[in-house]
């Protein structure tokens, strides 16, 4: 079968999502991944992947704080050519009609959701911040109005795909049939490292450069361990504090080291941090989805959130005082949703394309998967 994959470029998460699946689903159909930004840095090395324009967030140079006024005028433009059927929904259509695919899936791509949705061609959605459209999560109550204006945002980007998967590090019932929860999931490269502490704390920030503060970074200097830092600009050691480029396996290595992550409240890190048993003290972007995910971890007790303005001397060594009960609460809690996501995409398979049932390989595979 051929599988036309949109990948959102906004941060890393929706590309390590991506990854922990393309080389499965490639051993048995013909894949052509499109992405941009973050994702397209993140996946081209082992990938070939079509780069298209990507939507996210922008910040104010002064405050360093996400700025609406600013996200609105940087995207109004894609925006537009989504809804007016722009130079770039035709070159996405362009790569449609070469590939020619049977079915689309998209982790939160707005522009192949958009044009398979204009060609009729059926779509499985699979992201995270889907949980607030497709299902019943907990919101935190000052921002349910806001989960419903971002949910209607969502809906507009994306549309209603026929299938949706959710990846999640905690559960939440769906709102319809068509839709399956499953867990976060992790590179394969996670798997084979072992969990120990090295002695150091990972911070990463997805846009450190306005997210890590001065402040942030006095406070950091204070811990009294290592500290390796991802995602800003910087490279290079100051005192304890040593800045590092985005990488893959080096990153998950000093997570598998650390003795507790210090991060936005990203779905995908907080899955794969589940996974190695590590705390988490989570400084959530000005966003409901990770106000929701920062609710979750404080629900199951694997770590704690704080503003950057609460991220003090202080906070940070009663956060590390307390990490190793944290770190015993992540027991039993972490489910893998590799192998639980590609027994979902092969059965929607069957239900969206049925002539995929004559594929040997897909056939073989659903065998394998216990129902």
């Amino acid at each position: 079968m051929r599988i036309l994959y949109g990948v959102h470029g906004y941060g890393r998460g929706h590309a390590t999502r991506s990854l922990a699946i393309l080389a499965e689903l490639r051993q048995s159909h013909q894949v052509l991944v499109l992405a941009g930004g973050d994702a397209y840095a993140a996946m081209a090395a082992d990938h070939h992947v079509v780069r298209i324009p990507t939507l996210g967030f922008a910040y104010g140079q002064r405050t360093g704080k996400r700025s609406n006024w600013l996200t609105f005028t940087r995207n109004i433009s894609a925006a537009l050519d989504l809804w007016w059927r722009g130079p770039v929904c035709d070159m996405v259509a362009d790569q449609f009609a070469e590939f020619g695919p049977d079915v689309v899936i998209s982790d939160a791509e707005a522009f192949t959701h958009h044009v398979a949705a204009r060609l009729k061609i059926p779509r499985i959605g699979i992201d995270h911040i889907g949980i607030m459209a497709h299902c019943r999560p907990a919101v935190p109550r000052f921002d349910r109005l806001k989960a419903w204006i971002d949910t209607i945002t969502y809906r507009q980007l994306i549309g209603d795909p026929e299938r949706v998967i959710v990846s999640s590090f905690f559960d939440a019932p769906p709102r319809r049939p068509g839709v399956r929860v499953v867990g976060t999931m992790p590179r394969r490269e996670l798997f084979e490292l072992e969990s120990r502490d090295a002695g150091h704390l990972l911070v990463y920030f997805n846009k450190g450069e306005h997210q890590l503060n001065p402040q942030m970074l006095d406070t950091l200097a204070t811990c009294g361990l290592r500290v390796r830092v991802y995602g800003t600009r910087s490279i290079g050691r100051q005192g304890a504090i040593e800045f590092l480029p985005l990488s893959n396996l080096p990153f998950l290595e000093d997570l598998a080291g650390c003795r507790a992550v210090i991060s936005t409240a990203g779905n995908q890190l907080m899955g794969e941090a589940l996974l190695l048993g590590k705390p988490v003290l989570v400084i959530p972007e000005q966003c409901v989805e990770q106000r929701m995910n920062a609710l979750a971890v404080e629900r199951m007790g694997i770590g704690e959130q704080m503003s950057s303005k609460q991220f003090t001397p202080n906070a940070l060594r009663s956060f590390l005082d307390r990490s190793p009960q944290y770190s015993a609460n992540t027991v039993g809690k972490f489910r893998d949703g590799r192998s639980e996501a590609l027994a979902a995409i092969h059965r929607f398979l069957l239900e969206l394309v049925p002539a995929s049932a004559n594929c040997t390989d897909t056939a073989a595979e659903l065998r394998q998967v216990p129902r």
